[in-house]
């Protein structure tokens, strides 16, 4: 396991496609459940979000689809904290099919605390309960390596001459 069990969930019939396997647009969805579990985790549930209009904006995402999901498949969603500042959370999020060790898929995202009160929306910082959380979370799975690769600038590299 290259990070902390956050999220588990099977595959629903819905999600598959026409090639037999998980639509790419699933995965985020998977992915973003992850999230959710990763603020019920650390204090920034439901209940705090009522009383305080605080939560968590997702402003990047980069996925990898590296293995096939079937219909079959129950995954598995582990996390590690690569960055925690005042206001922002950088994590990597890897998908696993239940008994398979190999990464199915990776996800590294950017969320920013933000509070919205009165129709506005603006960043604010993240609560010293939470920010303490994730730094437990951080030690949890320092040294714990990467299973999926991280974010890279996409591109259509020139063809090798023959």
């Amino acid at each position: 396991m290259a990070g902390i069990r956050l999220f588990e969930t099977a595959i629903r019939p819905e999600w598959i496609d026409y090639n037999g396997h998980l639509r790419d647009a699933y995965y985020t969805v998977i992915f973003s459940e992850a999230i959710d579990a990763l603020m019920d985790r650390v204090g920034l549930d439901a209940a705090y979000r009522e009383r305080t209009g605080g939560t968590l904006y997702t402003v990047e995402m980069h996925l990898h689809y590296l293995k096939e999901v079937k219909s079959s498949d129950t995954v598995v969603v582990n996390l590690r904290l690569l960055g925690v500042d005042s206001k922002r959370i950088h994590a990597a999020l890897e998908l696993q099919r239940a008994g398979d060790a190999e990464v199915a898929a990776g996800c590294e995202v950017m969320l920013l605390h933000v509070r919205q009160q009165q129709g506005k929306v603006s960043t604010a910082p993240l609560p010293a309960e939470v920010t303490g959380a994730l730094a437990a979370l951080t030690a949890a799975a320092a040294g714990m390596e990467a299973g999926a690769p991280g974010s890279r600038r996409m591109e259509l590299r020139p063809a090798r001459p023959a």
